[in-house]
């Protein structure tokens, strides 16, 4: 898979020191600046034929990435990666891209084949600066992403089941078809709609499933390997 060696300066969080406050709202800063980046209409390839999907899983200071390119029709697995990385952010919740961008990009460069469309475990634009893990590595890898998240940082459900925050429908929940208390939250990540997000999200979700099926097998695989 090519993927941009470098990232642009603006986009490099690495460079940050994360050790001080003010650095964190730095990072708060960057979120907002960025998702005025972030493309929120249908710019890809119509005919999406794989998908990928990249998970983390951890244990003491040990980040466990996995990402699962998946046929969209079959659901045939065509290849899976994985990584291990040492932890060096806390979890702190709206900013999840100090803690699992660098696996994720990490894994996302050992894939070889290409693939139209990358689901990442979090939120897109579903977030209270509207820049959640999805739109940076969504914008990083310069691919069509989605978020899909298993729980709800910010907005509320709608009777209809769309999130909506401060006025702005940003998210979609979907629901298992046998367990309506599970839901996963779908939003835009990059360079696509949200009514198309959801549609394919859909599409590629198992039956009594709520959670898109390369997501589900990235997600198992990371755990194996906690």
């Amino acid at each position: 898979m090519n993927l941009p060696s470098k990232l642009p300066r603006d986009l490099n969080i690495k460079e940050l020191n994360f050790n001080n406050i003010t650095s964190y709202l730095e990072v708060k800063n960057l979120q907002n600046e960025l998702s005025r980046r972030v493309i929120t209409k249908d710019d890809y390839i119509d005919n999406v034929e794989l998908v990928c999907g990249v998970d983390v899983s951890y244990r003491k200071k040990t980040a466990y990435c996995s990402a699962v390119i998946i046929k969209k029709e079959k659901f045939e697995i065509v290849e899976t990666v994985n990584s291990k990385s040492e932890i060096k952010n806390p979890y702190i919740p709206g900013l999840f891209i100090l803690r699992e961008s660098a696996p994720i990009l990490q894994t996302l460069k050992l894939l070889k084949n290409s693939f139209q469309l990358l689901l990442v475990d979090g939120h897109g634009i579903l977030h209270p600066r509207r820049c959640g893990l999805a739109c940076y590595i969504g914008l990083s890898t310069n691919l069509p992403t989605i978020g899909v998240a298993k729980s709800l940082l910010c907005g509320c459900v709608q009777s209809d089941n769309f999130v909506s925050h401060k006025g702005e429908i940003l998210g979609y929940a979907l629901k298992s078809t046998n367990n309506v208390k599970k839901m996963a939250y779908v939003s835009i990540g990059h360079k696509i709609s949200l009514p198309t997000a959801i549609q394919l999200v859909r599409a590629i979700t198992k039956i009594n499933q709520n959670i898109p099926e390369p997501l589900r097998v990235a997600d198992i695989l990371s755990k194996e390997k906690v």
